[in-house]
């Protein structure tokens, strides 16, 4: 990439389980961008909350953000069911949202400088954080795909799981996070969708990787 130009920066919004992350790393892998999963996010402020129950408010709150090293949100632990619960409960807090997305608004725009550009992941990327992105996907799947890439996860991961429990958790937290007031997930008219439920990861890889290649050969980027 000419560092004279523009700096690459894609918004990805999706439900739960529909392989959004795998395709964010893959593409910033590909691309040189720094990658945040915004979900993590919560999920981090969502884990305080369950083991600072007595000290959890927005001082406390902010001063884990500013403090917060993107490494620290690849903790396996929050990967875990309660802590995604926690995480949906809090994203609905439209002052713990204004929090996170200064945060949020610093990685998508002010990447460290050995990036070309970033790729942020979550529920309101393209519809609020990141409004004027150079791309914007919408990546879904259907709710029992999801849930049953889910469920293998957990599996891997030694956990004791239930097919159905596991696709209850996913049509709730789609509930909620389609349902609350502030910066629900949606499309937006101007993101691309892409379904995955019949594609494998790579093929979906190839069919983003497309799209952005020819955007960026006619912008002279590559």
């Amino acid at each position: 990439m000419n560092k004279k130009n523009k700096i690459i920066t894609i918004a990805i919004d999706s439900p739960a389980a529909a392989g959004a992350g795998t395709q964010a790393k893959f593409i910033a892998s590909e691309y040189n961008l720094l990658y945040l999963d915004t979900g993590k996010i919560y999920r981090y402020i969502g884990n305080l909350r369950l083991k600072n129950s007595k000290n959890f408010n927005l001082n406390f709150i902010k001063k884990k953000i500013n403090k917060l090293n993107i490494n620290e949100l690849k903790n396996k632990h929050l990967l875990e069911d309660n802590v995604a619960k926690s995480a949906s409960i809090i994203a609905r807090n439209i002052k713990i949202r204004n929090l996170v997305k200064n945060f949020q608004l610093r990685c998508a725009y002010n990447p460290p400088s050995k990036y070309s550009g970033s790729v942020l992941d979550g529920r309101d990327i393209t519809s609020v954080i990141m409004k004027n992105a150079m791309f914007k996907f919408y990546i879904t799947a259907n709710i029992e795909v999801r849930a049953k890439r889910r469920f293998l996860e957990f599996k891997k991961m030694k956990k004791k799981v239930n097919f159905n429990d596991v696709l209850k958790s996913l049509k709730y937290r789609d509930y909620l996070d389609k349902n609350r007031k502030h910066s629900p997930l949606k499309k937006t008219k101007d993101s691309i969708l892409i379904n995955t439920s019949k594609l494998s990861k790579k093929a979906c890889f190839y069919k983003i990787k497309a799209i952005i290649d020819k955007k960026l050969k006619i912008n002279g980027n590559i």
